[in-house]
């Protein structure tokens, strides 16, 4: 029982504690409304020495400011302060200002001041003016004051009347100094108005009065002017309008005065109208005569003559036509046909390109597989020529050995198998004889020396020209002795008998 009963106690002093601690809380937490400043004091500020004298002060960062927010103030420590930033209207009014030409003048006007919205310009306003927030009004009235009367001293009368804006405006740069040094702001200024003690103003002025004088004066004379001038109009118009009528009077007069004398005359016309109507009748007579001639050449000549010529004429147009249409027909069938013909021919010459086409295509594979062929076939050529050579020169060269092994048997045996093709071709020009007839004491024994003969001078020019003594090679070993030649004939003399036919004899004709 008596631990529940300390427990209720324990309890209930914490609620105790924590009621006092709320209600503590609440009456330390301010809250700084759109149109105030909160400033907490009781913090030191930071030190900051002056680099010229080297003196040591304490800055303003100890006054916490606080604009639209909530702070705690912490109990015993630090205290709160509010410092209203509404706008104050503040009258101006200076009498007797000289300007920058002597002239004194009174200047009314309205400043609209409030404490700055910056944290520097916040403590500034309220070193100076938190318990006095009512000498807000009058500091400004003085600044404002004295800046009005400097400005003035450097202006005339007239920049001042003409362009207050720039006026006000000076004012303001002037003043904006000194108020911001307090922690205010000029939001604006309005020069509402200016007067003089004299009559400066009022003879300014008068100028410009007197030139609106003239001007209505110059202005009513020219109102007058186009009055009397639009009087003179109408008269004008008056006068025209009665010169029109009585012109219009005697014209009625006028046309009375001839229709009068039209109907006098009238009765006279009346007759001779008559006699001219008779006339006429009898000319319509004699007209309708001669139209009824004339309808009558037409129905039985010109209609006849014309209704022949429409009907030659409608023959010969539809010949004409016939003929046309003909023409056309034919010169679109023959358009149709040399379309036809031209369609035929491109689908030919298509039909022909691919067909060269592909013949183009057959004989180059076919050139190709050739080119092949005759490639392969250059070089199995080529390699039995290779082939061919090389054994060639093999037995060449084994002949050249035998040649210098065997000396002149070598010489002797290639002479054997050589002398029947020397022979042979010594013989070859008799072999074509067909017909022989021998004019000879001798008869054909002078065919065969002719062959020997012909045998030793070929060996005799191939021993010059060669060197080698085949006639030598030929002979059998014993005394060297000089070739052997078969009886020869000397040239045949002009002393000589000749045969019947006038040759020498033992020349042989040979007839081929």
């Amino acid at each position: 029982m008596d631990t529940v009963i300390t427990v209720a106690v324990v309890v209930g002093a914490l609620v105790v504690l924590l009621l006092v601690a709320a209600v503590v809380v609440k009456a330390r937490y301010k809250i700084a409304s759109p149109s105030e400043a909160l400033i907490i004091v009781g913090r030191k500020g930071r030190p900051v020495t002056n680099p010229q004298t080297g003196e040591v002060t304490t800055d303003l960062s100890g006054q916490k400011v606080v604009m639209g927010a909530g702070v705690f103030v912490k109990p015993l420590v630090q205290q709160a302060h509010r410092l209203s930033l509404a706008s104050v209207r503040i009258p101006i009014s200076i009498r007797g200002a000289v300007s920058r030409q002597g002239i004194r003048l009174n200047v009314d006007g309205v400043a609209i001041v409030k404490v700055g919205g910056t944290e520097d310009l916040v403590r500034a306003a309220s070193q100076r003016f938190l318990q006095q927030q009512g000498e807000i009004e009058p500091f400004t009235q003085e600044v404002l004051a004295g800046s009005l009367r400097g400005v003035i001293g450097t202006l005339t009368v007239e920049e001042i009347i003409r362009d207050r804006v720039a006026f006000a405006r000076q004012v303001e740069e002037e003043a904006v100094t000194s108020l911001n040094n307090q922690g205010l702001v000029l939001d604006t200024l309005q020069i509402q108005d200016v007067s003089d003690d004299g009559n400066y103003l009022q003879d300014l002025g008068r100028p410009e009065a007197a030139n609106a004088r003239r001007a209505a004066e110059i202005a009513e004379a020219n109102n007058a002017q186009e009055a009397q001038q639009a009087q003179a109009l109408s008269d004008a118009k008056i006068a025209q309008a009665q010169r029109d009528l009585a012109l219009q009077q005697a014209q009625f007069r006028a046309d009375q005065d001839k229709a009068a004398a039209e109907a006098d005359a009238a009765g006279r016309l009346a007759e001779a109208a008559a006699q001219q109507q008779v006339l006429l009748e009898q000319e319509r007579v004699a007209q309708r005569q001669a139209e009824l001639t004339e309808r009558n050449l037409d129905t039985e000549v010109r209609k006849p003559a014309d209704a022949r010529r429409y009907e030659a004429e409608q023959q010969a147009m539809a010949q004409k036509t016939a003929r046309v249409l003909s023409a056309e027909a034919e010169q679109q069938a023959s358009v149709a046909a040399a379309q036809a013909e031209a369609e035929r021919v491109r689908l030919s010459a298509e039909a022909e390109a691919a067909r060269v086409r592909v013949a183009a295509e057959a004989e180059l594979e076919r050139r190709t597989a050739d080119a092949n062929a005759v490639r392969l076939e250059g070089q199995a050529q080529a390699e039995a020529l290779s082939a061919t050579g090389a054994a060639k020169a093999e037995a060449l060269q084994k002949e050249a050995r035998a040649l210098r092994e065997f000396g002149e048997a070598a010489l002797t045996q290639r002479a054997l198998e050589v002398l029947p093709q020397v022979a042979q071709a010594l013989a070859s020009p008799i072999a074509g004889i067909k017909d022989l007839t021998v004019i000879s004491n001798d008869g054909a024994g002078a065919l065969s020396r002719s062959v020997g003969t012909n045998l030793q001078e070929t060996l005799e020019v191939l021993k010059r020209t060669t060197g080698v003594d085949l006639a030598g090679v030929f002979r059998s070993p014993g005394p060297e002795r000089g070739p052997e030649r078969g009886p020869q004939r000397g040239p045949v003399r002009e002393d000589e008998p000749r045969g019947g036919d006038g040759q020498a004899p033992g020349a042989v004709i040979m007839e081929g």
